[in-house]
């Protein structure tokens, strides 16, 4: 039995990811911070397909050791799918941001990130038909105006994900690694980045695409062999690519090779 794990997974494209996986067939690994929105999703999931067998973590993904004892607890599954989703924005600008939150908010873009990536490829690189899927942001290939430290996370997201794409490849290992960037998406997001109780994109926000738009882009990509997934920020339109990032492969040998 083959799980396709999605964190971040209680709201937003997590959420509407799975139940986009869930309509393929695939079984679950979901995790986040809330357990009752956890169970609301594990219960819709089973409206959908009863047969699958939909495992639940309680997490706060921030905490490095957290993230750890995360994937520890997954040893007895075998994980087709790793998709890292959970992530939140700030704006402000820089000199006015709040220390706390921003620490948090790098713990979990970046450091959470690049932990339960490394650990996933160490264990299933090799593995036929894998794949990791990291969620960036047009603000990973674009800096936005007083989202400076949010987009520099997401910038990582992006190149550490194409870095990682190019050296599956350059190994020819099994694995494929994909980054997805979403433009302005109507979930929680933005309740968050402005701590808002609540925020209407509609009338506010130019353009958006849905959580569920999202996750169907987050498909075509899963589908393809494409390594990036990017909204154009001007039409709105998802588009397939190739990294975008210029990757300098080593030319020189280690010592003593």
């Amino acid at each position: 039995m083959k799980y396709t794990v999605i964190t971040g997974a209680s709201s937003g494209i997590g959420y509407e990811a799975a139940l986009a996986f869930a309509a393929r067939g695939k079984h679950l690994i979901l995790a986040a911070r809330r357990t009752d929105e956890l169970e609301k999703l594990k219960s819709k999931v089973t409206e959908i397909d009863p047969d699958l067998d939909i495992v639940i973590r309680t997490v706060d993904l921030s905490i490095a050791a957290n993230v750890h004892a995360f994937y520890e607890s997954l040893h007895q599954y075998s994980i087709e799918t790793w998709i890292n989703n959970a992530g939140f924005g700030n704006f402000a600008s820089v000199g006015e941001q709040h220390l706390p939150k921003i620490e948090q908010m790098l713990h979990l873009n970046i450091e959470a990130l690049t932990i339960l990536s490394s650990l996933y490829v160490r264990d299933y690189a090799e593995v036929e038909g894998t794949q990791i899927i990291n969620i960036s942001s047009g603000g990973g290939y674009t800096i936005v105006a007083d989202a400076v430290t949010y987009c520099a996370t997401k910038f990582y997201v992006s190149a550490f994900t194409e870095g990682l794409a190019q050296e599956l490849n350059g190994k020819r290992a099994a694995m494929q690694a994909k980054v997805l960037a979403p433009a302005a998406t109507e979930t929680e997001f933005a309740e968050r980045a402005f701590d808002l109780d609540q925020f209407e994109y509609e009338g506010r926000v130019p353009q958006f695409h849905t959580a569920e738009q999202m996750a169907g882009f987050l498909l075509e990509l899963y589908d393809s062999e494409s390594v990036v997934g990017i909204v154009n920020g001007l039409t709105y339109e998802f588009e397939l690519k190739e990294p975008i990032f210029p990757y300098a492969a080593r030319a020189a040998s280690k010592p003593n090779d």
